[in-house]
């Protein structure tokens, strides 16, 4: 048999696409679907809000739109990342610097995308 008579299991033309969007926040970018939790840059709203962030891009899974998209999302939790070092050496000079880092996130979870 064949490679071009092989069948395709999971042909990717009969999948059905999900919603999805693309928002910004935090300077930077996120592919999102209804139910994702994820951790971005902390924002100023208490933990159980309901926050409205806009889209740059949706599609519904047939077409992809650009803009004038929202997406809803619940606030799950406000908490710190893991700690990242900065470690810096000159070699031979005696010269050794270490600082660590922890950013504050916020958790939240997609409850909507409207297109």
């Amino acid at each position: 048999m064949s490679i071009l008579s092989a069948p395709i299991y999971g042909d990717f033309r009969d999948r059905i696409m999900e919603a999805y969007a693309i928002i910004q926040t935090g300077g930077k970018q996120y592919r999102v679907e209804e139910g994702d939790v994820l951790d971005i840059e902390l924002l100023s709203e208490e933990e159980g809000a309901s926050i409205a962030l806009d889209a740059i891009a949706f599609s519904d899974g047939k077409s992809l739109n650009l803009g004038e998209s929202k997406v809803s999302a619940e606030i799950v939790d406000h908490h710190r990342g893991k700690k990242l070092i900065a470690y810096k050496k000159k070699r031979r000079k005696g010269y050794e610097r270490k600082v660590g880092h922890r950013q504050e996130l916020t958790r939240v979870k997609i409850t909507s995308l409207a297109g």
